[in-house]
Parts: structure tokens; C-alpha cells; sequence
């Protein structure tokens, strides 16, 4: 049986992966998303980590590295308030540490600058990208999560005879998901993926830090109970 320890410490590990490698790549590899690998580069990124993740800790935590997956699989029934408590406060001290390599590896490149929404950070409004609106990037975020979690409330699913690949659907669409994203918020579907940045950027990351903790977390909310109301439970009542 696994222990709780090994799970805390698997999805602290495996988001302190996505934030360092999936912001690493913007941050280092294409730092306003147009150049080095470019989105696509960006895309895939984030998307590789969550593959490699699945793959590396899946078996020990179910590799959610995510608050809004975990909280979406309470709402599923599939997981217990008490042990999602454990997995979100892993998973942000993952993504503070992930966030807090890649600020150190940031800071001493004799050209660093910790501008605006700096580390990656998720934001939207005048300065940030294309300069969408509040309203969009919530609208963004909560559809682009719910999208995510009926991919892997779908794809986890018991009645799934391809669950082992799961950990590649659950990855590629998070890479579909920032191919179309980037522009609106820089992406993050994930509300620890954005306080690990934040935390370190500051500014406006900061204040606009809610919108990328309650957009995710109900559109995983809502994507759980249509999941199981709409898609689940009409098939085993057959």
C-alpha cells in the first residue's frame, strides 16, 4: 500500500516538474512566446512534463499535480476531502519550488530583468500579450479546465478500456489547450501552477492571482458533475 508521504511527496515533485519545465521553457527557451521554440515549443512543454509526470508518479498519486484536478475528483466522488487537502498543499509547495529553481536560474543571466507577470506568470489586460480582457480570460480559463478535466475524468475512467494511455491523452490535450490559450492568460488551468510564479514575480501576477485559482477550480467542479451526471451514470444504468 502506498503511504501518504510517498503520495504528498509525488505530486510535490511532480508539479515542482511542470511549473520548472513548462515556465522554463517560456522564461529560457522563448521568453515572450514568439521566439526560441515559440508557442508550439511552449505548447508542448507544459504538455511533455504532464506526460512524463504521468508516467513517472501516476502509479504512486495518480499524478494530478493540479488544486482544480484534485478538487474536481472530490466532486467526482472519486477522492476524499482529506486527501485532496494533502495533495493541493503538495502541489503548491511544488510549484513555489519549481518556481523558486527557475527564479534562480532566471536572476543570474547577466541580462535578467523581473519585469511584469515575470517567471512565466499567468495575467490578462493592457501589458500582458494580446491584452484580453477580465472577462475573457475567465471565460478562458474555466472552459479551457473544464475541457482538461472531461479529457481525464474520460480518459481515467474504469470503463475506459485504453486507461493505459491516458497519461498521452491527458498530456496532448493540455498541449491543445496552450496552443490556443497562450495568447488569452499564458495559460493555466491550474491554480498551482500559477501561485508558484506569482509568489516570486509579484505585482500585478499577484493581484490578479483569483482569477487563476477560481476559474480552474469550477470549471473542474462543473466538468466533475457533468461528467458524472451526463456520461457516467446514463451508461451504468444499462
Amino acid at each position: 500500500m502506498i503511504s501518504k508521504t510517498s503520495k504528498f511527496v509525488a505530486e510535490m515533485f511532480g508539479t515542482m516538474v511542470l511549473v520548472l519545465m513548462g515556465c522554463g521553457s517560456a522564461v529560457i527557451a522563448g521568453a515572450d512566446g514568439t521566439t526560441g521554440v515559440g508557442l508550439l515549443g511552449i505548447s508542448f512543454a507544459f504538455g511533455l512534463s504532464v506526460v512524463a509526470m504521468a508516467y513517472a508518479i501516476g502509479h504512486i498519486s495518480g499524478c494530478h499535480i493540479n488544486p482544480a484536478i484534485s478538487i474536481a475528483m472530490v466532486a467526482a466522488g472519486r477522492m476524499k476531502m482529506g486527501e485532496a487537502v494533502r495533495y493541493v498543499i503538495a502541489q503548491i509547495l511544488g510549484a513555489i519550488i519549481g518556481a523558486g529553481i527557475l527564479y534562480l536560474i532566471f536572476t543570474n543571466h547577466p541580462g535578467a530583468e523581473m519585469k511584469p507577470w515575470a517567471l512565466g506568470s499567468n495575467g490578462w489586460g493592457t501589458g500582458y500579450l494580446d491584452q484580453y480582457n477580465t472577462l475573457a480570460a475567465f471565460v478562458a480559463e474555466f472552459v479551457f479546465t473544464f475541457i482538461f478535466l472531461m479529457v481525464i475524468l474520460g480518459s481515467t475512467s474504469t470503463k475506459n478500456i485504453n486507461g493505459g494511455f491516458a497519461g498521452l491523452a491527458i498530456g496532448f490535450s493540455l498541449v491543445l489547450i496552450h496552443i490556443v490559450g497562450i495568447k488569452i492568460t499564458g495559460v493555466s488551468v491550474n491554480p498551482a501552477r500559477s501561485i508558484g510564479p506569482a509568489i516570486f514575480a509579484g505585482g500585478e501576477s499577484l493581484t490578479q492571482l483569483w482569477l487563476f485559482i477560481a476559474a480552474p477550480v469550477l470549471g473542474g467542479i462543473f466538468a466533475a458533475f457533468t461528467y458524472n451526471f451526463m456520461i457516467e451514470k446514463p451508461e451504468s444504468a444499462n
